[in-house]
């Protein structure tokens, strides 16, 4: 598809938005609105009732213009007077800014709003949605940049809204350029879906490929294919969660494969910018690594009060058991230097066990279904010390142990790097999606004009 400018352009008087076409106006925002910048009910969550009217909050849209099934609702008495109108316009101004959303009576049932979020209510000749797609645009993005910069609490009022520039087109190419948008937008949306899906199918196969190889073993010295035989006679483990393993292993428990087993200090810890010391997070380690490009550091002190007698070694297994993240493995860098932080643990694999293969069989699904056990139905999930220290694992001989990771290791890299270019591919649709939603509704591109 290829995108031609307008005939002609004219300076907008707005540094943020350059040349316009030549017969788009350049007016503040509230004079294409019937009504601008009223404010939603201050509302406490003491007041929210199990059935009445919906109560939007800036939590309940997303980045699509969505509000979110699960929602809060208020009495209908206290929504009097914030009841949204079909097409009304409501505006982020604190928390994730400039957020949009476009009421629909048809789509959606009877809302009022809370005090975050601003309402528009647009005149007959400006599109609502052409203004939500305006939202999504670099050129908004910078004006909200200048707006925060200039704010010493962090939040766009409802007034700044209103006196934004907006460079509009009449209304028929309004409606062009968002039947565009729609239609556009929608065919990057089914690509960047297809491209989450291929991602979930390799994470799959990922956690497929792990669970075997250490409760089954390697098909082969050197590959691993799903449907080969096994590569010896299996036995019952006596246990649910392993069920078969090779005849000549072992079944065993975590507290028996590690010589060491440290759980982090409770306290948060002190961090210091200018600390020599960095700190391993819960949101730093990922299943099989550690990602150390924002890490938090602390200064000597702090370090010394968090590693509990010993330093944390190179090749020691690190382990989070609390949190959104919990069940993930890694091993400890050779660099840098590195205490725990707030819902970690520590491992030291046994001389009869590898820190490798002990690392892989934490991130198996196996040993996640056994922690999985104390986080049900809890709200911060959070995996007891003494259900740790029980895992059930297994135990090949130490060879096998030391083939298996380094099978691992190299296995999953290789999915790793594809699921890495596919996420690259959807930062690249995205930054695609918003160049266009940029171009159209500024004026640079003439889409009625589009030639497929």
């Amino acid at each position: 598809m290829k995108l031609r400018p307008y005939p002609r352009y004219k300076p907008s008087g707005v540094e943020w938005l350059g040349e316009v076409p030549e017969n788009w106006t350049i007016v503040p925002f509230k004079y294409r609105c019937l009504r601008s910048a009223i404010y939603g009910a201050n509302i406490g969550s003491d007041q929210y009732v199990p059935e009445g009217v919906r109560f939007l909050r800036t939590t309940d849209i997303d980045d699509f213009g969505d509000i979110r099934a699960e929602g809060v609702f208020i009495e209908p008495d206290q929504a009097s007077g914030y009841l949204l109108a079909d097409q009304d316009i409501l505006l982020s101004r604190s928390g994730t800014l400039g957020r949009a959303f476009i009421y629909s009576a048809h789509t959606h049932p009877a809302c009022a709003y809370a005090g975050y979020l601003v309402r528009f209510v647009p005149s007959p000749g400006l599109n609502a949605k052409f203004l939500f797609y305006f939202t999504k645009s670099l050129s908004f993005t910078d004006w909200l940049q200048t707006q925060v910069i200039a704010s010493t609490i962090g939040n766009v009022n409802g007034q700044k809204y209103a006196q934004c520039p907006l460079s509009l087109p009449d209304r028929t190419t309004q409606d062009s350029i968002v039947n565009f948008l729609d239609r556009e937008t929608e065919r990057i949306d089914r690509l960047v879906e297809k491209k989450r899906e291929l991602i979930e199918r390799t994470n799959e196969k990922r956690k497929a490929l792990i669970l075997h190889t250490v409760t089954r073993g390697l098909a082969s010295d050197t590959a691993y294919v799903v449907g080969l035989p096994e590569t010896s006679p299996l036995k019952p483990s006596g246990f649910e969660w392993l069920q078969g393993v090779p005849a000549h292993w072992q079944v065993t428990r975590l507290k028996y494969a590690a010589e060491r087993i440290v759980d982090c200090p409770h306290e948060t810890p002190i961090y210091s910018t200018n600390g020599d010391f960095a700190v391993i997070r819960t949101a730093d380690i990922i299943s099989g690594s550690l990602q150390l490009d924002n890490v938090y550091r602390v200064d000597a002190e702090e370090y010394y009060r968090r590693i509990r007698r010993e330093s944390v070694l190179p090749g020691d297994v690190l382990y989070g058991r609390e949190g959104e993240r919990w069940g993930f493995a890694a091993l400890a860098p050779n660099s840098p230097v590195v205490c725990l932080g707030q819902r970690m643990m520590q491992f030291r694999a046994a001389a009869h066990y590898s820190g490798r293969f002990l690392m892989w069989q934490l991130n198996s699904r196996s040993v996640y279904e056994q922690g999985a056990l104390d986080t049900l139905g809890s709200t911060a999930p959070h995996v007891n010390v003494e259900t740790i220290r029980n895992y059930l694992l297994t135990e090949p001989p130490l060879p096998e142990q030391i083939a298996m990771a380094a099978f691992l290791d190299r296995e999953t890299a290789k999915l790793d790097a594809m699921m890495q270019k596919v996420e690259q591919a959807i930062e690249l649709l995205h930054k695609y999606r918003t160049a266009l939603i940029t171009a159209a509704v500024t004026g640079k591109v003439n889409v009625r004009k589009a030639v497929a």
